[in-house]
């Protein structure tokens, strides 16, 4: 029997090993593609409760994925984006349908919901960091001019970076060392705004919107959520619900303002979830926050 010289064996175990590598590396990168363009997959889909099901499956595949792959850029959006918009929807909105019959509940929801904004936000950042090294601690202590290397490209990484920092700050304005970072927030979206202000229809302006919904202690200015919203419904052709809904229960009952209150609320319901495909699934999230707070009015406010 014809014997393989040792210094073969040793190359052919190499080169097995090296084939098994490269189809693992293939396999994970093609999964990560593909994973990373799913988000047009879950937004068009009609069952919100299906999709509440189904992402945390497809967030822990991501989070897999990137243990392989810490740099993948898609992968480290998808995880930013796929986070933010199930805590948003799935767990903010729960504490806030929650907010009466069971406070401490809602409680637990909305800590849960900042915790997953953050964990969001962590992988933005790290994506962040890769485009830009240092850019992190130049957005916390020099937000001016932190971002003057982005582009156009940029934005999406900015945009997602911004929605997830706020939104924690938005549940965290009793901690300052989280709602002091609000400055950093405003760059990362004044930026990509700078760059690309039809983003998404609007989605900019909405972000705008709740800035500037906050206290005038904060920065926040009523007139100027005022002008973000009217933008906001011009770029997305009135079809966001979610924008009617953000503006009647930030703007509307700071300002004590039923009448505009109920319009609000009525006009997002009037949004045909099946115009716009690629937005059905937030519009029926945004439909069940207005039906819920439509509902709630007596209690939002004093006659």
């Amino acid at each position: 029997m014809a014997r393989v010289p040792v210094r073969g064996l040793a190359a052919v175990l190499v080169l097995a090993s090296t084939t098994a590598c490269s189809v693992k590396s293939m396999a994970i990168n093609s999964l990560a593609d593909t994973l990373a363009a799913s988000g047009d997959v879950f937004a068009s889909d009609e069952d919100p409760e299906l999709i509440r099901d189904a992402i945390p499956f497809s967030l822990k595949t991501i989070e897999t994925l990137l243990a392989e792959r810490p740099d993948h850029p898609g992968l480290l959006l998808s995880a930013c984006s796929g986070f933010t918009q199930y805590a948003y929807a799935f767990v903010q909105t729960d504490a806030e349908l929650l907010e009466l019959s069971d406070f401490q509940q809602a409680e637990e929801f909305r800590t849960r919901a900042r915790k997953l904004y953050l964990r969001a936000l962590a992988y933005c950042v790290r994506g962040l960091e890769r485009r830009h090294p240092g850019v992190e601690i130049q957005l916390v202590t020099r937000p001016e001019g932190a971002l003057a290397w982005a582009r156009i490209e940029d934005v999406p990484l900015l945009y997602w970076t911004g929605a997830s920092w706020g939104a924690a700050i938005a549940l965290s304005l009793d901690m300052p060392e989280i709602a002091a970072d609000l400055p950093a927030v405003r760059a990362l979206v004044d930026r990509a705004l700078a760059l690309d202000e039809p983003f998404q229809k609007g989605a900019l302006h909405d972000v705008l919107l709740v800035l500037e919904a906050m206290p005038e202690a904060m920065g926040g200015s009523p007139d100027r959520a005022r002008q973000h919203f009217r933008r906001a419904v011009e770029l997305a052709g009135g079809q966001n619900a979610g924008t009617f809904v953000t503006m009647a229960e930030s703007v509307s009952v700071a300002e004590q303002n039923r009448a505009e209150f109920e319009q609000l609320l009525e006009q997002a319901l009037a949004v045909d979830p099946d115009e716009e495909t690629s937005s059905r699934l937030a519009n029926l999230i945004a439909q069940k926050r207005a039906r819920h707070l439509l509902a709630q009015a007596d209690d939002l406010f004093v006659e």
